[in-house]
């Protein structure tokens, strides 16, 4: 293709990209990727996901309807405008994304409590699990509660059960009554915290609580659909399993096998996120990925000792063909996890590029799978699954791309030194690749972990997941107890593993959280140095320090206060200093996680910042400026009498009288702003973030409400 000047002589592109000024040059460096630009689809679709989400309002239905128009309009100019096309197609696949992820919010909507309840729940459960606090944990659907009305009733429920209920077994599809508190979903535990509100919009939950009561069967009928009889048949496989195989490595097949981590108790569960070997209960891309590369493999092996077969029939798109099929009855078994779905789209895509002859493992395979997760749930961009698996698989498979061409230079490495190698390899490169989310997310390091990795990731590929495959095939002879018996040893192996290297010292270094613009600059700097070709792809290195700088550099909030008003944290020379040793613990536990910081609540307490007397704290904060925590019976008045001579009064108590010219943050007045960072102003005084903001969207409750 050539441009023509005015003269009507023709010149080559890169001559008319040069004289075009610095829009012909971006075109010029862009015709470069040429065949590689797929591998960007799935990022330009992100960033689309990602500025609808950082929107402050849910746009209007007009807007969706101009986004939608402008993105066929340039879906249909890049057929027509040459070099230029990449870069339309870009902004279309931007449009495209925020279009989903509006299309998505608006498909899952369903009604949000707005007040805290106290009374009777109806409900069928349709999902079992453990909370935080190591309590069994069940999801309700077709909820009921009391005389509320079905209009604002939610969708969905999820109540902790605590109190005696050994003689409850909860059961899928079982119909169910108890007595429990329940309130909206909780918004973010610190201003720009992880937003639990928008996490239930997504998932249908419209409450959660708990309950201290028995929970009542109310009747023996069931729902009788396929979905609850898939639910069903987990927890009756789980249930088998951990009768067979006891202890912690019961809980554990169970958890790998149908997704049921219910039976795995947190200490067990503690050991594995310390040594970095958590992603091993997570049905996902690498139990996926051993499963269907066991199928696949005992699938062609035994057409290959058939002669006809082997000679004749296509094995290599048999044994496919049979891995797809086992991934999906893996899906449908394992209750169709996001983690799981996420797996079988990529499992799904590789496959498919074995049956259409092209290479299985390669960027663009990568790509297209990530498309299909994003276009399906664009809320996924958001969570540390996605961008942990992600990051893994990229890196994996740009790094072994790389090096493919290197395996005939050199001396020849001994056969058996080959998977050692590999093992090694793929450990440290998907260890480096996720640690950076897991720290961002998780706020914590597990110095270890390769370590670790390396003891367990080839027992769990070479004796596990097999042992499973048998486990499934003997299952209908009564014979699954063999397969169960060595899937044991390997189990066994991999928790004793993980409670070693947990108890090393050092084996987790806590990390304080990010900024906001940390992870995305981290990451689009990390996929420029992978996907960009050239030299230019460099370029990325001083992106990616330069993220590294602003982490290192993030300043933490001098001063928290929670949504209850029961709880201030303030930061000093040992830490923050909490108001108190119990209460609003899931709060504390986040702030002391986001600071980097291992103390538990009670330590934090104890730290010097805080005088006075339970019920009525003070604190001096630099500027001279004094806070009071005004909180249990007659908090009201003592809260009125501290604003004389306080700046900041904190209280839980509502509207309280005002005796002097303070700051009163009250219950009510935080159940509006959420939690509260202060900041110093620069003159004297602090100025208050919320954790909500201005945000005007679906799962903030403000849009309906206003």
């Amino acid at each position: 293709m050539y441009a023509s000047d005015v003269t009507g002589t023709r010149e080559a592109p890169d001559e008319g990209a040069r004289r075009a000024g610095p829009s012909g040059l971006v075109v010029r460096a862009v015709q470069r990727q040429r065949g590689h630009l797929l591998h960007w689809a799935p990022v330009a679709f992100g960033i689309g996901i990602a500025i609808w989400f950082a929107l402050p309002s849910d746009p209007a239905p007009v807007a969706l309807v101009a986004a939608s128009l402008a993105c066929v309009t340039l879906g249909l100019v890049a057929g027509r405008a040459g070099p230029g096309a990449p870069l339309i197609l870009a902004l279309a696949f931007i449009l495209a994304g925020g279009i989903a992820a509006d299309l998505r919010a608006r498909s899952v909507g369903a009604p949000v409590l707005g007040f805290r309840y106290y009374g009777p729940v109806e409900g069928r459960i349709v999902g079992i699990d453990r909370s935080a606090s190591d309590a069994v944990r069940l999801t309700l659907d077709e909820v009921h509660l009391g005389d509320l009305p079905p209009a604002p009733t939610p969708e969905r429920v999820r109540v902790s059960l605590y109190g005696p209920q050994d003689y409850f077994v909860p059961e899928p599809g079982r119909a169910i009554m108890l007595t429990a508190n329940l309130s909206p979903p909780n918004g973010p535990a610190e201003p720009g915290g992880f937003d639990f509100r928008r996490h239930a919009w997504f998932d249908r939950l419209g409450a959660v609580g708990y309950t201290r009561t028995p929970v009542l069967t109310m009747d023996d009928s069931r729902d009788t659909g396929p979905s609850a009889w898939i639910f069903r048949l987990r927890m009756s496989i789980s249930a088998g399993v951990r009768a067979q195989m006891d202890g912690p490595a019961g809980a554990f097949a169970a958890a790998i096998l149908t997704g049921d981590r219910s039976g795995l108790d947190l200490e067990r569960l503690e050991h594995l996120r310390a040594s970095n070997l958590a992603h091993l209960l997570a049905i996902s891309g690498l139990h996926m990925g051993l499963l269907t590369g066991v199928v696949l493999g005992a699938i062609r092996l035994g057409l290959a000792l058939v002669p006809y077969a082997a000679l004749r029939w296509p094995c290599r798109k048999i044994a496919a063909s049979g891995a797809l099929v086992a991934a999906a009855g893996y899906l449908a078994l394992s209750g169709g996890s996001v983690s799981t779905e996420r797996a079988f789209v990529m499992v799904s895509v590789m496959l498919g590029a074995v049956l259409l002859e092209r290479r299985a493992i390669s960027l663009r395979a990568v790509a297209i799978a990530a498309l299909i997760v994003l276009a399906r749930r664009p809320e996924e961009l958001l969570s540390p699954g996605f961008q942990m698996s992600f990051a893994a698989t990229t890196a994996l498979v740009a790094i072994f791309g790389s090096l493919r061409g290197l395996q005939d230079i050199g001396p020849r490495m001994p056969r058996i030194a080959t998977p050692i190698l590999a093992t090694f390899l793929s450990s440290a490169i998907a260890g480096a690749a996720t640690a950076p989310y897991a720290a961002a997310h998780f706020g914590r390091l597990s110095d270890y972990g390769l370590i670790a990795n390396l003891l367990s990731v080839p027992v769990m590929g070479l004796l596990v997941m097999p042992a499973a495959v048998l486990t499934a095939c003997l299952w209908p002879l009564g014979l699954s107890g063999i397969g169960l018996g060595v899937m044991k040893l390997g189990l066994v192996w991999i928790l004793r593993v993980a409670e070693t290297v947990s108890s090393w010292p050092g084996a987790v270094t806590a990390v304080h959280a990010p900024g906001l613009a940390v992870l995305p600059l981290l990451t689009l700097g990390a996929l420029w140095l992978i996907l960009w070709q050239g030299l230019a792809r460099l370029a990325g290195l001083p992106v990616l320090a330069a993220a590294l700088a602003l982490w290192w550099g993030t300043e933490r909030p001098p001063v928290l206060i929670a949504a209850s008003g029961g709880l201030v944290g303030i930061m000093g020379e040992e830490g923050r200093a909490l108001s108190k040793p119990v209460g609003d613990g899931f709060v504390a536990s986040i702030w002391l996680e986001n600071d980097g910081d291992t103390a538990l609540q009670d330590a934090a307490a104890r730290r010097p910042g805080f005088t006075g007397r339970p019920g009525e704290f003070r604190a001096d904060l630099p500027g001279g400026q004094t806070l009071a925590v005004v909180t249990g019976r007659g908090n009201a008045a003592r809260a009125g009498a501290a604003c004389d001579t306080a700046h900041i009064v904190v209280t839980t108590a509502t509207d309280p009288p005002r005796d002097g010219p303070c700051l009163m943050l009250d219950s009510e007045t935080l159940g509006r702003t959420g939690t509260l960072a202060l900041w110093p102003d620069g003159q004297g005084g602090w100025l208050p973030v919320s954790a909500l903001g201005g945000a005007r969207r679906a799962w903030s409750g403000r849009a309906a409400a206003d």
